[in-house]
């Protein structure tokens, strides 16, 4: 009785109190029919609240999302499913979903009345506009007599995580080379016998790494020929993620933070759908994903739910203890980088083995866009460069297909540079 009293509204504590103000009138002045009206106005709100308590907690929900992982600028239906466990017709509910503000505006739904059978099913929109893994609920009810008298409280559904991937942009092309090895799956390399110190070479293949052009043979056959090692290579593309706080400026989806999350998914998607190894690696030497060749759209999935989950790095600078490509040739998206970060990529980084990044000028996106770029990003720039890295910049206003074919344009560029030393050395 406690319980059901305590979701009296003013208007029945208010009612409450004036039957019992008119029972003891009608005591003092030996008015019987006062009295019958005082004991039915100070019945009706405790048998309201009564019946009302009990229509609470016969109450079930269920939250189902169509789809679970939903893009970023794209939409998803989540629907609820109402029903009542008991005999007593329900009505007079106000239901309302948790909805964080990445998601939309918080929905809020009144049944008037809930079959006993069948329940009602409601839906609403989402609309997300940042990435992440996003809670939804928990799902309140609030439940009133016709009267207005008693109201409730209750949690019928607890939380569901919606998954929100990045954006991804379609792209055309790819680098010169790109995670090729010699074999189908650049994963291994045939050998020769012991003893043999001749050297095995076979015709170049597209994709082949021009560091292992065998210019003699070249010469001799006056066809391009490459040496066949004895030790296994690992084939492959690293695409390197740049997270940290300090190395990107802006807020919200129009961060730089954010368009390089965009412009990593689009990559590893990108070179995964054309049967390139793709290995996701953060600029600590985290290890996101690592998938081995076209497959099916879970390593997909698996690639967009870790960028999803991705948050900013407290790491200021960058420390490299070891070659964050793991041998492989590097792509890498990067934010505001100096001096000494460009000196710790190229410190354990082996010569001859192909990197490209993207770098992100990022004082531009929270300067007006007619501004030029940075001193430090030119500057960064030069640098990466003259370490024999393929570089492109990137800007808020730069669509990423275009920053990806300047970067396929510079890589085969880097590549014609290297295959013209190599012939005239």
């Amino acid at each position: 009785m406690r319980g059901s009293l305590s979701g009296l509204t003013t208007r029945g504590r208010c009612l409450t109190a004036a039957g019992l103000a008119a029972a003891l009138c009608a005591v003092v002045l030996n008015e019987r029919d006062l009295l019958r009206v005082s004991v039915f106005v100070v019945a009706l709100p405790m048998l309201v609240a009564t019946l009302t308590a009990r229509t609470r907690v016969r109450l079930a929900a269920r939250r189902t999302l169509t789809p679970s992982r939903v893009p970023v600028g794209g939409s998803g239906d989540v629907g609820l499913e109402v029903w009542t466990t008991g005999r007593l017709p329900t009505g007079g509910l106000l239901l309302e979903d948790g909805v964080p503000y990445a998601l939309g505006a918080r929905p809020r739904f009144v049944v008037q009345r809930l079959p006993r059978r069948t329940g009602v099913r409601l839906s609403y929109p989402v609309q997300p506009v940042l990435r992440g893994i996003h809670p939804l609920g928990p799902l309140r009810v609030k439940v009133a007599d016709p009267f207005g008298l008693t109201e409730f409280d209750r949690e019928l559904a607890g939380q569901s995580a919606l998954t929100v991937v990045p954006k991804v942009v379609p792209l055309t092309g790819a680098p010169a080379g790109a995670g090729l090895g010699a074999g189908s799956d650049g994963s291994m390399r045939l050998h020769a016998g012991q003893g043999d110190n001749d050297v095995i070479v076979r015709p170049y293949r597209h994709g082949d790494d021009l560091r292992k052009v065998h210019w003699r043979s070249t010469a001799r056959r006056d066809e391009m020929m490459v040496r066949v090692e004895e030790r296994p290579w690992r084939g492959g593309t690293t695409v390197l993620i740049d997270h940290r706080a300090a190395a990107h400026q802006g807020d919200g989806p129009a961060s730089s933070l954010e368009w390089a999350v965009s412009f990593a998914a689009s990559v590893c998607l990108h070179l995964r759908r054309h049967g390139y190894r793709v290995r996701l690696a953060t600029e600590g030497g985290h290890v996101l994903t690592e998938s081995l060749g076209e497959g099916s759209s879970v390593t997909d999935n698996a690639i967009l739910d870790s960028l999803a989950a991705l948050r900013p790095s407290h790491q200021r600078d960058l420390v490299c203890t070891r070659d964050l490509g793991a041998g492989q040739e590097l792509i890498a998206v990067l934010g505001a980088a100096s001096a000494e970060s460009v000196a710790e990529l190229n410190q354990h980084r082996p010569r001859g083995i192909r990197s490209l990044a993207v770098l992100l000028d990022t004082p531009a996106w929270t300067a007006p866009s007619t501004a030029p770029v940075s001193e430090p990003t030119s500057q960064a720039t030069d640098l990466l460069r003259g370490s024999g890295w393929s570089v492109t910049i990137a800007r808020p206003s730069s669509p990423m297909p275009r920053v990806w074919t300047e970067l396929c344009q510079a890589s085969k560029q880097q590549s014609s540079a290297q295959l013209d030393h190599g012939r005239l050395s």
